[in-house]
């Protein structure tokens, strides 16, 4: 067994027009850009690996395979869905090379992937952290404040995505006196779906389209302070900020949604393919997640569990 090692990974090792070859057939296999990134940068962490250990690519064997395994275990303690995402990007490498002739045969094929621990529900904010971030929102600037309510408004109540509430255009957004929806045209996967709006929501977008003088359908729902459409990196920075006033550890991209989950499960259980609508996902499976227990509820029935007994 190697030394354990922390791995910093900078130009791949060896001639670079090898890693370029690798890198070329990741994109052309069709791979998402994402997908790609991530693969390239495992990729590079193994052979950066294999450099600082005095191997290399052409002689990588099963036991190298397992001694880099247990360096991201043991040293890097990564997470085992990691482990395993990092395993995948090097049988793509090995087979890659494989079929190139770098090496004789795929010694990642024997190479099992971490057991990944059974999911806890997300978790999603209590009702006084979310009337402090509501709060915050009046923090914003004036110009602000309306937009800002109601985007956040929007995330909780419908639990779109970051991505899906910044593409809205003011004409997706539908508003009655007593019913209402949003038009997801640019959901994942391509996909099209329409959200119901309760009256909280409703009225946050009203008051937020009457500050701007009722704009016309085809300009984009959220503007930034300069008037142009809000990106996602600034959402997320706009979140953040709104996190730490409100004395939130961490306001992630899904929190919000998460929150939205786990609230309508809680006030209609069993309605598990009604969420999958509306979050907007293909399969029920995906949505079953939030009916798994959190993290904070399993600790909370072994706080009260009947073996608990303290002979201090």
């Amino acid at each position: 067994m190697p030394q354990l090692r922390k791995i910093r990974p900078g130009t791949p090792p060896g001639p670079p027009d090898w890693f370029a070859g690798f890198d070329r057939s990741l994109r052309a296999a069709g791979l998402a850009p994402t997908t790609v990134r991530v693969y390239r940068y495992a990729a590079a962490r193994f052979l950066a690996w294999l450099h600082a250990s005095d191997r290399t690519p052409a002689s990588v064997s099963r036991e190298d395979l397992l001694d880099y395994k247990h360096q991201m275990v043991k040293a890097d303690r990564l997470k085992a869905s990691s482990v395993n995402l990092h395993l995948q990007a090097i049988r793509w490498l090995c087979r890659w090379a494989s079929r190139q002739g770098v090496l004789t045969s795929d010694p990642s094929e024997a190479i099992r992937t971490r057991r990944v621990p059974h999911p806890r529900r997300p978790s999603g904010l209590q009702s006084p952290a979310v009337h402090r971030l509501l709060r915050a929102t009046g923090q914003s600037a004036p110009s602000l404040r309306l937009r800002d309510y109601a985007l956040v408004q929007l995330l909780l109540q419908a639990g779109l995505r970051i991505n899906e509430a910044i593409s809205l255009e003011v004409g997706d957004v539908k508003l009655r006196e007593r019913s209402g929806h949003v038009c997801v045209r640019e959901g994942k996967g391509d996909s099209e779906r329409e959200v119901p709006l309760n009256a909280t929501a409703r009225r946050a977008i009203q008051a937020y389209l009457g500050f701007r003088g009722n704009p016309k359908r085809d300009e984009p729902l959220f503007l930034s302070q300069r008037g142009r459409p809000l990106s996602v990196r600034g959402t997320q920075h706009l979140l953040q900020q709104l996190g730490r006033q409100a004395r939130l550890e961490r306001l992630g991209p899904h929190v919000l949604r998460h929150t939205f989950a786990v609230n309508y499960l809680r006030d209609n259980p069993g309605k598990l393919s009604q969420l999958a609508m509306l979050l907007g996902h293909k399969s029920v499976n995906t949505t079953a997640i939030y009916t798994q227990p959190s993290t904070e509820e399993l600790a909370a029935d072994l706080e009260g569990s009947r073996l608990n007994v303290d002979d201090s």
